[in-house]
Order: structure tokens, then C-alpha cells, then sequence
């Protein structure tokens, strides 16, 4: 009988070893050849806010480089015209006119009206497809423990700020590590922790895949950025020195410095980052896209004409004019994308969480408003799907709503005190600014629009178009 006893134990134990090692070869292949994903969203940066688009007040190199071994998109949009409906429709590949948030609405005592935690997100799929997922900076999609926290959203890892309103500031008492509140020195410039988190992230995770979400908050709200980086651009701009800047936390002489100081601080740390990828060996394994949340912002003593920070394009932030949601979008992988290109597709945030999905080798779910652009990304248009149209609402503001519909661009604005009210009509591709009202001379368009006015969306009792 001991003997008997001594062989099933072996053949328990041989047979555990055995179920080890195929979980282990499971999981393997379950992640081998997908690539790492750093997805960063920079805060209120405007079209024309990258040198690579057209800035002359200061340069970015960096990002500068990133399009130069990239590609740049020219007609890729965000999900809103403000920061938690685009962020809503990031992370779950709808549109404003079905995403849950389709505004910025407050919680107190800190955080904003949250997603249901059975809302299928881009993390959550990411995870399920064996990533290990991150989030550093600015969340935005509720508060802390409601069902809208990231913890509760499929991140491994959250970092940063979860409320808008907290992140108005960057010298702030703390910041959230997952579940925990991380206190901070008053001198401490937040940003730059967010981002050494991340960094950390990024090396702790190199043997992948991993998914990086970094939604920073540079250059939104306060124009608060360290001295060093503001200095070369005080003497640049010493007209504005007697100029304050207001807006959250310590006030800041010559905002306009200060500005072009912050945009500057970001694109140095990308270009860490582009190093540590290389350090790690990941590089070109590793497919990075940088993009905005929105258009240019006038808070914090911000001068977005002095900067031309929409470019040529009509509107800033709170807008559904394209220098509202028009955002500059670079994308890089290294012997995936071709170096050098510019991209003309017609995309919007609700497209990556597809494109992710195919990148992962997981199905997207069903119902979602996103195509993936991954054949744009490797050089096959041909095999690229298009949308229909591209929708927007703005349940802000008065409220508003737009249509692209391949050249064409509709807005209706103030539909809170007229839910009839007229349709603008522009021709982007002869009037890129949105000069021209043409509805009178293309009734046929306009009734396309309309259409889609009404198609396009489902009725919201939280936020409220009409």
C-alpha cells in the first residue's frame, strides 16, 4: 500500500508539473508577437501646437522625430471637445452619440460621474488578451472606489490624478496609486512623477506585452511648469513678463513662457522614453501614438492666437468646429510603419480600441462605433475600411453636434434653446478654416446631415442635447 501511495503522489505531482508547464506555454502563446502599446494623450494641445504641425513660437524635436519615423495623421479627431466624453469614447470605441459620458459632470468630493463597471473598455481587452495594463495621469471617468475607477476598469497599474478638477494644478498635496493616496511635497512638480511612473512601468513590463495609457495633463489648465523649463522662453517673450496667469494652485508670471515651457518638458520625456524603449531592446516591438484630448484651451493665462494653436482650423476647446476636435496624432513602430509618411484617413478616437484589438488578436465587442486603422498604420489603404460619417455631441454649453460626412462638415449649435436650430454646412477640403457656410447652395447635403442628426445617436437622461 506504500508503495501505491508513493506512485500516485509522484503521478500528483508529475501531473501538476505537467498542467504548470502547459498554463505556462499557454500564456506564452497567448502573447507571443503582440506588440507593446504606449498610447500618450496630451491635455488641451491644439493642431497646431507641434513644430512638426506648424508651431514657430517654440520646437519639439522629439515629437518633431517621431513623426519623421512615423506617420502623421492630418484628419484624425477626438472623441469630444472637452476632456471626460473624450476620453469615454478612447476607452470604449463609441462615439459621443452612444458613449455613456458625453460631458464633463462633476462628483464631489473628488472625481467625475463614472462609467458602470461592467462597461467593456480598452483595457479591459487589453488584459484579457494577456497585456499588462497601465494608466498615468489624468482619468476623469469616476471617482475613487465607484464603479468608474481605472482599478475597476482593467488597469493593473493607475497613477495620477483621477479627478479633472484636482488636476487644474500641478503642485497638488497627493496623488492616486491604485487605491492609495500618495502624498506630495508642495514643490513637487507632479507631471514629472506621473511620468517617471510610467517609465518604471515601461522597464518593470519589458519582457511584455504591455498596454501604456499615459494621459498627461501638459499643457491643461494652469500654466504651471518648473523654471528651468520656462527660462529659455522668458527671455524670448519678455513682453508678457508683467502678464499672471490664474487658474488653480500657485499663479505663474508670464503664462505665455510658461506655455511653450510645458509643451517643450513633454517632448524632452518623450524623447527619454524613445531612449529607454531602445535601452530595453523593445523599440521595435513597441507601437507608440501621441495625440490630444482636444483643441486648445484658453485657461491659466493661455493665448492660443498669440501661439496659432488651432492652426488653421476654426474653434478651440469646447467647440465642435475642427480646432475643437482636430488633433495633432502621430503614430511610430519601427520596421512596421513606414518613416516619413503622411496620412490623410479619416479617424477618431473610437477607431483604437479596434485597432488595438486587432494588434492583441482579440475580437472587438459588438455594437462599438471604431474601425480599426491598422492597415493605414502598415502601408495597406486599399484594405482600410472607412466610416460612413464621423458624429459628435456636445451636451455643454448650450449644446451642439457635428457630422463629417467625407468632405463635408455639419454643425448645429445652441440646441438647447432650439432643438430645430439651422445646420452649418462646410466644404473642408476647399475651406479648411469653416469660413463658408454653404447650406444654402447644397439642400441635398444638408438633408444628409439632418438624417444623420437623428440616426446618428441615442437619447441620453444623464446628458441631455435637447
Amino acid at each position: 500500500m506504500a508503495s501505491i501511495r508513493k506512485s500516485v503522489a509522484l503521478g500528483v505531482v508529475v501531473f501538476s508539473v505537467l498542467c504548470g508547464l502547459s498554463d505556462v506555454a499557454d500564456a506564452k502563446a497567448k502573447t507571443e508577437g503582440k506588440p507593446n502599446i504606449i498610447y500618450i494623450m496630451a491635455d488641451d494641445l491644439g493642431y497646431g501646437d507641434l513644430s512638426c504641425f506648424g508651431q514657430k513660437k517654440f520646437q519639439t524635436p522629439n515629437l518633431d522625430r517621431m513623426a519623421a519615423e512615423g506617420m502623421k495623421f492630418t484628419q484624425h479627431y477626438s472623441g469630444s471637445t472637452v476632456c471626460a466624453p473624450s476620453r469615454c469614447c478612447l476607452m470604449t470605441g463609441m462615439h459621443s452619440g452612444h458613449a455613456f459620458i458625453r460631458g464633463n459632470r462633476e462628483v464631489q468630493p473628488e472625481g467625475q460621474y463614472p462609467i458602470p463597471q461592467d462597461t467593456p473598455t480598452l483595457a479591459k481587452l487589453l488584459k484579457g488578451a494577456g497585456y499588462r495594463t497601465g494608466m498615468f495621469g489624468k482619468w476623469g471617468l469616476g471617482a475613487p472606489g465607484s464603479s468608474g475607477d481605472p482599478m475597476k476598469q482593467g488597469f493593473d497599474e493607475f497613477f495620477g490624478y483621477n479627478c479633472q478638477r484636482h488636476a487644474h494644478s500641478y503642485y497638488v498635496k497627493y496623488l492616486w496609486h491604485n487605491t492609495d493616496k500618495v502624498p506630495l511635497h508642495p514643490t513637487t512638480y507632479a507631471h514629472d512623477v506621473i511620468v517617471q511612473r510610467a517609465m518604471q512601468f515601461i522597464k518593470d513590463s519589458k519582457g511584455g506585452p504591455f498596454f501604456c495609457y499615459m494621459p498627461v495633463t501638459i499643457p491643461h489648465a494652469s500654466m504651471h511648469v518648473p523654471e528651468e523649463s520656462a527660462k529659455p522662453f522668458r527671455a524670448k517673450f519678455p513682453e508678457f513678463e508683467d502678464k499672471v496667469g490664474r487658474y488653480a494652485g500657485p499663479t505663474v508670471r508670464n503664462p505665455i513662457a510658461c506655455f511653450a515651457g510645458m509643451v517643450t518638458r513633454l517632448d524632452s520625456q518623450i524623447g527619454e522614453m524613445f531612449e529607454l524603449l531602445d535601452e530595453l531592446g523593445i523599440d521595435d516591438n513597441t507601437l507608440v501614438i501621441f495625440t490630444s484630448d482636444n483643441g486648445p484651451h484658453r485657461e491659466g493665462g493661455h493665448e492660443p492666437t498669440f501661439f496659432n494653436s488651432n492652426g488653421p482650423l476654426r474653434g478651440i476647446k469646447r467647440d465642435l468646429y475642427e480646432g475643437g476636435i482636430r488633433v495633432p496624432t502621430i503614430a511610430r513602430w519601427p520596421g512596421h510603419i513606414k518613416a516619413g509618411e503622411v496620412n490623410h484617413h479619416i479617424s477618431a478616437f473610437w477607431d483604437v480600441l479596434p485597432t488595438c484589438a486587432e494588434l492583441a488578436g482579440v475580437k472587438t465587442p459588438q455594437g462599438i462605433d471604431g474601425l480599426s486603422f491598422l492597415p493605414t498604420l502598415l502601408g495597406n489603404d486599399n484594405e482600410q475600411k472607412q466610416h460612413e460619417y464621423l458624429y459628435w455631441e456636445f451636451a455643454t454649453r448650450g449644446s451642439s453636434q457635428a457630422v463629417r460626412l467625407g468632405d463635408w462638415k455639419a454643425v448645429r449649435v445652441n440646441l438647447q434653446k432650439n432643438p430645430h436650430a439651422p445646420i452649418e454646412l462646410y466644404n473642408l477640403k476647399d475651406d479648411i478654416g469653416e469660413e463658408n457656410n454653404v447650406a444654402a447652395g447644397h439642400p441635398e447635403v444638408v438633408a444628409k446631415m439632418k438624417a444623420i442628426f437623428e440616426k446618428a445617436r441615442v437619447k441620453s437622461d444623464i446628458f441631455k442635447l435637447f
